[in-house]
């Protein structure tokens, strides 16, 4: 097979999902290994990749080399963060002492952290806030997965098998998301979405964390449907409409209500 052939090959593989691992690759083209390699080089080299550990991605499933698509951590903690606080407590609240946990990055997952400490939890997470967050409760076991860190996000993400939490099971994982419809749970990065299912897997029960206002949201990849949520944590703005499909899909739903402060006078 020439190299132009295996290239287009290459680039064939890689449209449906935006990226592919090095050892699929070795498995469906006849080549060495090292001539793989060199066949990526020269397509990133042309702008057609960008290399990633453990194999490439197409420019378009995300803008920048270290850049998710989608709003910046530091914006999205300013949102909603009342409602968030109110959510954060009440996912805590369904933790057991010592059980293992997934918890996946995010400004609403992160406000899980300052009631854990007490727990004694095993956490797998992919966020190195969570991470800084979890490092002062010293009775806490902190497990973070191998990938690519990104910025902006300050989360560690690998499309691929080889991220080193392949053996971590969890009783249940913690996550938020982009938007939620009837459709499903959703996300704006197809990177973040591949991660995220894989993460999926390791998990007996779903919980999503998601403030109300993610219910008129839209993000453009579904991670998965809403079915395979075991349980949906929101705020008490969460619409009518929106609390039947959820409980339609079969979600228990915990609706958690916002503290409010008193004025001042």
């Amino acid at each position: 097979m020439h190299a132009a052939e295996r290239e287009q090959l290459i680039l064939q593989l890689m449209q449906d999902r935006g990226f592919i691992g090095f050892k699929e690759l070795d498995r469906r083209i006849e080549a060495s290994p090292a001539t793989l390699r060199r066949d990526l080089d020269r397509l990133e080299t042309e702008g057609r990749i960008i290399r990633v550990r453990g194999g490439a991605r197409l420019p378009s499933a995300q803008g920048e080399p270290d850049r998710l698509s989608g709003d910046p951590f530091h914006e999205n903690i300013g949102r909603q963060p009342a409602q968030k606080a109110a959510i954060g407590r009440a996912a805590a609240a369904l933790c057991s002492p010592g059980e293992a946990v997934i918890i996946d990055g995010g400004s609403t997952t992160l406000q899980m952290c300052p009631h854990l400490a007490p727990l004694g939890l095993q956490v797998l997470t992919n966020s190195l806030h969570i991470v800084s967050a979890l490092l002062p409760q010293t009775g806490t076991r902190i497990t973070i997965p191998g990938g690519q860190v990104f910025r902006e996000q300050n989360i560690v993400l690998s499309a691929f098998d080889e991220d080193g939490a392949g053996r971590f099971h969890a009783a249940r994982m913690f996550m938020g998301a982009q938007a939620v419809s009837r459709h499903g749970v959703m996300q704006s990065d197809v990177l973040l979405v591949q991660s995220e299912r894989r993460l999926l897997g390791r998990a007996n029960e779903i919980v999503l964390m998601v403030d109300s206002s993610k219910f008129s949201a839209s993000a453009g990849h579904v991670l998965c449907p809403l079915e395979q949520v075991a349980i949906l944590i929101t705020d008490d703005g969460l619409a009518d409409a929106d609390a039947q499909d959820v409980e339609r899909a079969g979600a228990r739903l915990i609706v958690a209500p916002v503290e409010t402060r008193p004025a001042r006078r």
